[in-house]
C-alpha cells in the first residue's frame, strides 16, 4: 500500500520525532509506520501501546523512555541528550510518543534541543487522544447545536499542580467544551475551580479511561460529583476529563463499547 507513493527517505543522522496516536494501532499514520520500519532506535514513551511496537523492523532497537508519575523516570534533558547522541552516531532515530508529540507531548522541547545541537529532524503529527479518545468514546469534540469551540487543557503543569495561569473565569464562561488531558489526581480540584467560575455543577462530565485500547473505561457523571464517582469506580491513568453538553450525546453514538467483548490484546507500555 506504502509503494503506491513516495515516502520521505528515513537518512541516517536524523531523529523522527512522532505520534504513535493514543493507544489503538491502527491510528497510525503511515509516516509513522514508515519510520518504525526504518528505524535503527526507536525511543518510546510509556503511552505507546506494544502492538505499535511491534511494528517495528527487526533490527530496531527499542529504547524505553518513559516518564510516569511516581515513578523513577529519565528527565527531559536526559532523553533530548539521548537523541542527540544517537543521531550523532549515524543512527535513524525514531522518537515515537503517545499521542501527538506538539500537544502536551513536549515535543517542542525536544525539537529545540536538537535544533540547538544541529541535527536535523522531521516532526510526524499524531492522532491526539482529546480528538481520539473522544471519538471511542461516542463523544464529538465538536457539535453544530451545542458547540462552535473546544478548549484542551492540561490537567497539571510541569510541577505537578492544577495550573495557575489559566484565566478560569474566561474558560468556565467562554468554552462550552473543555477536555482536559492527565487530569486525574486534580479533578476535584478543576471541577471546584470550573464551577466557582460559574459552571453548573449538574453539567454533564465523561472521563475516559485508557482511550482507545481493549480497556477503555469511561464513566459518565455531574460536574459536582466527578470526582467522587471517579474515586469510588477506581478509573485508572491515563484518562481525559471532558466537560460539556456534548456529553450526552454518548448515550446514542457509543459505538465501540459493543466491540470491546469480542476483543484482546496486551496492555499498553508501562501501563
Amino acid at each position: 500500500m506504502m509503494d503506491d507513493f513516495d515516502l520521505p527517505a528515513f537518512e541516517p543522522g536524523w531523529v523522527w520525532l512522532v505520534g504513535a496516536g493514543p493507544g489503538d494501532p491502527g491510528l497510525l499514520t503511515l509516516y509513522a509506520l514508515h519510520a518504525l520500519r526504518h528505524a535503527d532506535v526507536v525511543v518510546y514513551d510509556a503511552l505507546v501501546d506494544r502492538r505499535c511496537l511491534a511494528q517495528a523492523g527487526p533490527s530496531a532497537r527499542l529504547e524505553f523512555a518513559g516518564k510516569r508519575g511516581g515513578r523513577p523516570s529519565p528527565t527531559q534533558p536526559d532523553i533530548s541528550r539521548r537523541l542527540i547522541e544517537l543521531a550523532r552516531a549515524g543512527n535513524r532515530v525514531l522518537r515515537l510518543k503517545g499521542g501527538d508529540p506538539f500537544v502536551f507531548g513536549r515535543g517542542g522541547e525536544e525539537a529545540l534541543a536538537l535544533v540547538e545541537a544541529g541535527v536535523k529532524f522531521r516532526l510526524v503529527p499524531g492522532i491526539t487522544a482529546g480528538v481520539a479518545g473522544l471519538a471511542y468514546a461516542g463523544i464529538p469534540a465538536t457539535h453544530r447545536e451545542s458547540n462552535a469551540a473546544v478548549a484542551f487543557v492540561t490537567g497539571h503543569t510541569a510541577g505537578g499542580d492544577v495550573p495557575d495561569d489559566l484565566d478560569w473565569q474566561g474558560l468556565a464562561k467562554g468554552v462550552p467544551v473543555i477536555v482536559f488531558y492527565m487530569a486525574l489526581g486534580h479533578m476535584r480540584e478543576i471541577a471546584g475551580r470550573l464551577m466557582t467560575a460559574g459552571r453548573d455543577g449538574g453539567e454533564p462530565v465523561a472521563v475516559i479511561s485508557k482511550a482507545t485500547t481493549a480497556e477503555q473505561r469511561v464513566l459518565v457523571s455531574t460536574l459536582a460529583v466527578c470526582a467522587a464517582d471517579v474515586a469510588e469506580a477506581q478509573i485508572e491513568p491515563p484518562a481525559l476529563m471532558v466537560v460539556g453538553e456534548v456529553v450526552r450525546l454518548r448515550a446514542s453514538l457509543d459505538w465501540f463499547t459493543p466491540l470491546q467483548a469480542g476483543m484482546k490484546g496486551p496492555k499498553s507500555e508501562g501501563a
